[in-house]
């Protein structure tokens, strides 16, 4: 968790970005993970200089090599350690034609990260400003994974809070509910297709290292947890450069995150090649037919990519594979032959697990329009029994543009630190929603359809027409009157009659 004093850190490097003439809220955490990689450079070289030395013998694997670069620099000088004591002028010119220009070089060793350096741009605009970052960022304590993980989450966040960019993030307890609702394990290859700043599959590994702390030490399950289980693929470059830097910060030391158009691109390489899709695809409406890929289209015919994505997540996993995912409402319902096909699909021919009913508030204030996330499973042969509905209210936030805490912060997200009374699980509803969807094969079968959570079984969602919007299988509990019998009120009446005559015969006496 972060401290106060390094938020205000963050928050000093952020402003003086704005304040140096760079507004752009996705240009700023660029410039600053270009930084960071960078200081992680000159960390890592540092590391093999220690290992030759103990060992007495030359470095193995050296990131800054020795001699000069090719604009007659020493490679020595681009490291961090040395040129952040430079005058600013100078330090300026080493970052700008010479450190850069290395980072362009990079790609050969093959990491994901040194791929998406391949065309780092250096837009930091005066001297000043780069000094003053720099010497700002040196002073960041980055030794604790769990802090740079934060750091850079923190980071992000802002991106979110800066306006238009704020499509990119999914709200992080939405995730960390999705990731513990599907528990991956230590054998999981995780993928997200749209995969943007790589939020799911940070959430994945550190739940991976909470709930296994084992997979860290058996030499096979920590080669597979660095270079084989986490996959992102996203189009913009940008993105795949600041997810990257995020896994990196989060201690996955060799994800595959790459460049990838994933509804025009044929997938004839990833079919059936993982085990979990977490993600929140965009929405953009409908694609020209002749951009789509044509795998998609034999699973379903559509344009509209709510639906295509999902054919996309059937086509990516392995039979017993899983999947949860963020889906406009209009998935749950919608009537056209294609909504109808794809849900049948999932009732009979897959297996649907559950569908959570997100509140309308929960992407404010970028965009408004009901979610909901949907649990299933490749069978390739069924397996559907009963799907569990969970009607979400409140997720911990204000509902309106400012998604304000409503709780403290131990008090929020699906598992939190503190124990939540009556009045805190009516305004944070996740640890709710993880606890009945782990009893949805027992006792949430017997809940009645008026309560928050229930299970519908498979023959009346067919009857229906696999209509999977939770309002339509839920009831409502309303007040019932009970009116008394006309006889009884007109006795009432008589007796009440009676009482006003003797009333008024009395007052006329003592008038009288």
């Amino acid at each position: 968790m972060l401290t106060g004093e390094i938020r205000s850190q963050v928050d000093q490097i952020w402003n003086a970005f704005w304040t140096g003439g760079i507004s752009n809220p996705l240009e700023v955490i660029e410039q600053i993970t270009y930084l960071l990689f960078i200081r992680r450079l000159d960390e890592l070289h540092t590391l093999e200089e220690r290992k030759a030395l103990r060992l007495k013998r030359p470095l193995e694997r050296p990131i800054f090599p020795e001699g000069l670069d090719p604009r007659q620099r020493p490679y020595e000088d681009l490291r961090w350690a040395r040129f952040k004591n430079a005058a600013p002028a100078e330090m300026f010119v080493i970052v700008g034609e010479h450190v850069f220009p290395f980072l362009r070089t990079l790609g050969a060793d093959g990491s994901t990260y040194s791929h998406h350096m391949k065309d780092a741009r250096f837009t930091i605009p005066t001297p000043a400003l780069l000094a003053r970052v720099v010497d700002m960022i040196d002073h960041v304590p980055m030794e604790d994974r769990d802090t740079k993980g934060d750091l850079y989450e923190y980071m992000l966040g802002k991106i979110a809070t800066a306006g238009q960019n704020g499509q990119f993030r999914t709200p992080r307890h939405i995730i960390r509910l999705m990731v513990e609702m599907t528990a991956p394990t230590a054998k999981d290859i995780i993928v997200d297709p749209a995969s943007g700043t790589c939020g799911f599959l940070v959430a994945a590994g550190e739940y991976l290292r909470d709930n296994h702390p084992d997979i860290l030490r058996d030499d096979a399950a920590r080669q597979h947890f660095h270079h084989a289980m986490f996959h992102g693929f996203d189009f913009d470059s940008t993105m795949l450069r600041i997810g990257s830097m995020n896994m990196l910060l989060h201690g996955v030391e060799n994800p595959d995150i790459r460049y990838r158009d994933s509804l025009a691109q044929d997938h004839a390489e990833d079919a059936e090649r993982y085990t979990l899709v977490l993600a929140n695809p965009p929405f953009a409406g409908a694609l020209d037919a002749e951009t789509v890929a044509k795998d998609l289209t034999d699973i379903v015919k559509t344009r509209k990519t709510e639906l295509l994505f999902l054919a996309l997540f059937l086509r990516l996993l392995k039979p017993g594979g899983r999947a949860a995912v963020i889906v406009p409402d209009g998935v749950l319902f919608g009537s056209s032959k294609a909504h109808k096909e794809l849900r049948r699909m999932l009732v009979e021919e897959q297996k649907l697990d559950g569908v959570v009913s997100l509140p309308s508030g929960v992407f404010r204030p970028y965009a408004g329009v009901s979610t909901a996330i949907l649990f299933f499973t490749r069978t390739d042969s069924g397996g559907t029994r009963g799907v569990w509905f969970y009607d979400m209210q409140a997720d911990g936030f204000s509902l309106d543009d400012k998604r304000t805490p409503l709780l403290a912060e131990d008090q929020l997200g699906p598992v939190p630190a503190a124990v939540l009374d009556v009045a805190a699980q009516g305004r944070n509803n996740l640890p709710d929603v993880l606890a009945r969807w782990r009893q949805r094969d027992g006792a949430e079968r017997e809940r009645a359809r008026t309560a928050q959570s229930f299970v519908v079984p498979k023959a009346e969602i067919a009857a229906a027409g696999y209509d999977l919007s939770l309002n339509r299988y839920k009831e409502v509990v309303r007040d019932t009157v009970t009116y008394r019998a006309p006889k009884d009120i007109l006795a009432d009446l008589a007796v009440l009659e009676d009482e006003i005559r003797d009333g008024m015969k009395a007052l006329e006496g003592m008038l009288s």
